[in-house]
């Protein structure tokens, strides 16, 4: 099992919706975030203040069996890809364990 974090610009979430939904994939989280990465405006480094501005963007969180990861992937970059800058990123993450905070549990007694 792995998650799957896609990180695009809010522009693209419909079509990223619709090609998820053509791969049959439909359960996932999507969260309002800020970011910075090669479309940075400035970054100086040294004894100067950084002057990085931040650009609105969404994650999606899909958490997707084994024989749904490369589906998934095969989705997200048909529908969001293109060649310019600031277009996002997908970051696959092994899911290892679940635990509850409150209580310290791991694995399947989490949940």
């Amino acid at each position: 099992m792995k998650l799957v974090q896609v990180i695009i610009a809010p522009e693209k979430l419909e079509a990223v919706k619709d090609a998820l939904a053509r791969a049959e994939v439909y359960r996932f989280t999507i969260s309002e975030v800020l970011g910075t990465g090669h479309q940075r405006d400035r970054a100086e480094v040294a004894n100067s203040a950084l002057d990085i501005e931040m650009f609105r963007k969404l994650k999606l969180e899909i958490a997707v069996n084994d024989s749904f990861i490369q589906p998934t992937i095969d989705a997200v970059m048909q529908a969001a890809g293109e060649d310019s800058v600031g277009v996002g990123k997908v970051l696959v993450l092994k899911l290892d364990d679940v635990i509850r905070i409150r209580t310290g549990e791991h694995g399947s007694e989490a949940i």
